[in-house]
């Protein structure tokens, strides 16, 4: 497949959440270091572009801010979003190679550019400084050349310095390569790009696939590659901008604390690599990508989806193939919910225990309901826990179990920046699904109250003053599954 001459970038992600009603534009000045974080915290609806920053800098942030938008990125609905996104995990596009592209129109060299001069916005009270959430991080391994892409905090430490947080996946799996050579670990970090981009990124698939053809995948075409000036790596052509550095072995300084997507300081903070950068590439009026972190912010919601997608790629096998509705990682993203209709009893347990121990370490907690209940509602997860099971029969808790090493619930061994870095603790799986259709009698118990008459319309009797509140309550009622409309 030829590469797209016009491919999606930040750009023109900017152009479709405009056109979609789901971008505020920021005319007056704002202050990253004191001001942008609180801006990005209060938005959870709309994405906002920052206009007028210092240094002349103009930013994107909270770009998806929310499920809704990441269904736009994918070209799909909210129900049918992570099936789709199960769908094209199958399909990996190669990227291919060009030899210029929008990211190399200004090239600097160190001491031509300072890191201390982007926007890079403080998130929270007690962060440690300002951090890079957005700057996706390209490595290789050094036996094989496969490449590999992910997130990494960078908090800012100096004019061509940063810490860095690996956690122990796929890049501290190359990084221990390299110290084990004691040899510095070459990096190419970009910044701002369109959203499947970051997804592709946060898709944890086996070590050494490529996720640039992850992304191709996602996005229908192949990704556009540029080779970096300084390292032996490649980086998207269309993005913005491109730091080019080293990880030195064996080094760690303190750093943090960070905000983090599980709502909390508490994790992650410690002795930590650092990149030192020697090359920066951007394009002319580059844009910087600013993200939020915080439970149900734009680092969440990149993590949630794919996740959440590649768990429902799992269960749709699980036992011959079950009746499996949807799945959706849940705030925190140490939880998720099976939305399925059980063809057995137990049915439910067998895809929760399979969810439990799906390639990501991140679920902690999972829960398998109906088809009647909106995952994507929390009030109804609430009331399908209240209303649907048994604690005695229905909940099981698993002891003794490795799980994610930033969950700050659990006993932690090891700290960051060594090997034995982990959470040891335990899982739950919740079944508040009811009985199976092959027992209908049972299962007629749980038939849910609907009204009389689900074709009326509530906007259609109020009064023309009163049209503005119906309205803002639409999305809750008009769209709900109860009243017989998706």
């Amino acid at each position: 497949m030829a590469a797209n001459v016009h491919p999606k970038n930040m750009r023109t992600w900017i152009e479709e959440l405009e056109q979609a009603g789901e971008l505020i534009r920021i005319a007056k000045p704002v202050d990253p270091l004191t001001q942008m974080g609180s801006l990005l915290y209060q938005s959870r609806e709309k994405a906002l572009f920052f206009e007028h920053l210092p240094h002349g800098w103009r930013s994107l942030g909270q770009a998806p801010a929310n499920v809704r938008h990441a269904a736009i990125a994918f070209g799909t609905t909210l129900d049918a979003m992570v099936p789709t996104i199960a769908e094209r995990m199958g399909t990996c596009i190669p990227p291919v190679m060009v030899s210029d592209g929008p990211v190399k129109e200004v090239k600097l060299n160190k001491g031509e550019f300072d890191l201390t001069h982007l926007p890079v916005h403080v998130a929270g009270q007690r962060d440690g400084g300002p951090v890079i959430g957005s700057g996706l991080v390209v490595s290789k391994d050094p036996d094989t050349g496969q490449r590999n892409l992910s997130f990494h905090r960078l908090q800012i430490k100096g004019p061509n310095k940063s810490g860095i947080l690996l956690y122990p996946r796929h890049t501290w799996k190359n990084y221990l390569k390299y110290q084990a050579r004691n040899e510095p670990m070459p990096v190419a970090i970009f910044i701002g790009h369109y959203p499947l981009y970051y997804a592709a990124a946060a898709t944890t698939a086996a070590y050494g696939l490529d996720e640039f053809e992850i992304a191709g995948g996602y996005l229908g075409e192949p990704v556009r590659l540029v080779k970096c000036e300084t390292v032996d790596l490649e980086v998207p052509a269309d993005a913005e901008i491109v730091l080019e550095g080293y990880i030195p072995p064996h080094y760690r300084e303190e750093e943090g604390p960070f905000s983090e997507f599980q709502d909390y300081y508490v994790t992650g903070t410690g002795k930590n690599p650092i990149v030192e950068y020697q090359h920066m590439t951007r394009r002319h009026d580059a844009i910087f990508k600013n993200l939020q972190n915080g439970s149900e912010m734009e680092g969440c919601v990149f993590h949630k989806i794919p996740m959440s997608a590649a768990i429902f790629r799992r269960l749709k096998d699980v036992g011959g193939g079950p009746n499996l509705h949807n799945v959706m990682v849940q705030p925190g993203v140490f939880g998720i919910v099976v939305q399925m209709t059980p063809r057995a009893y137990g049915e439910a347990k067998n895809l929760l225990l399979a969810a439990l121990s799906s390639p990501y370490q991140h679920p902690k907690i999972a829960m398998a309901v109906d088809e009647d209940v909106d995952i994507f509602n929390p009030a109804e997860l609430m009331w399908a826990l209240s209303t649907r099971v048994d604690p005695q029969k229905d909940v099981s808790i698993i002891a003794g179990t490795h799980n994610h090493a930033m969950d700050a619930s659990l006993a932690e061994l090891g700290a960051p920046g060594t090997q034995l870095w982990q959470r040891y603790g335990s899982k739950m799986l919740i079944d508040a699904t009811i009985p199976p259709p092959a027992d209908a009698d049972a299962r007629a118990m749980f038939e849910r109250i609907r009204p009389h008459n689900p074709q009326l319309r509530l906007e259609d009797f109020a009064a023309e003053s009163s049209l503005p509140l119906v309205r803002a309550l639409s999305p809750m009622f008009f769209g709900s599954k109860l009243l017989g409309r998706r």
